[in-house]
């Protein structure tokens, strides 16, 4: 099965993944209501809510991964969006969050650095990816492969040192 069969069977069958992606930030929703308000009573619920964040924010960074890498290499139209695929897992993710931060800082949250330092790592790469497709270079070199992969991963390194001491 290919990435594009499994899309196709997902949009063929959308009924589950948009229950899925509309019950994520409902049961957060809900959390919200039954975690109480006290700081105690919210600590308690912090795994609950790791869960819920990792729930909202896998299939959303996808689907902006998917959507940077459409319109950016792929040339997709916005008049042939997906919506089940391409938007509502953005929106899942947002509304989660939003509602996530206002009950519990996400300094709070077990794991979150961890995601927010994957989505830099994504960023990274695929704006070195679209630099690299834009600069239309052809090399022919004598350099083995492994050297430039080495090359590659000590640049997404750099940059993710960067980035963390920049934010």
């Amino acid at each position: 099965m290919t990435l594009s069969d499994f899309f196709n069977y997902i949009t063929a069958h959308s009924g589950v993944a948009v229950l899925f992606l509309v019950a994520v930030p409902a049961v957060t929703f809900l959390i919200n209501l039954w975690s109480g308000t006290t700081a105690e009573e919210i600590w308690r619920w912090r795994y609950v809510y790791a869960v819920l964040v990792y729930a909202a924010a896998i299939p959303g960074i996808f689907a902006v991964t998917l959507n940077i890498y459409l319109f950016l290499f792929e040339r997709q139209s916005i008049w042939t969006m997906n919506l089940a695929l391409q938007v509502l897992p953005i929106l899942t993710m947002v509304g989660t969050l939003m509602l996530i931060r206002q009950k519990i800082p996400f300094a709070y949250v077990p794991g979150f650095g961890k995601l927010s330092g994957f989505l830099t790592l994504i960023a990274a790469l695929i704006g070195l990816m679209w630099f690299f497709d834009r600069l239309r270079l052809v090399a022919f070199t004598y350099v083995p492969f492994v050297y430039i992969v080495v090359g590659f991963v000590l640049v997404l390194v750099l940059i993710r040192f960067a980035w963390s001491k920049m934010f």
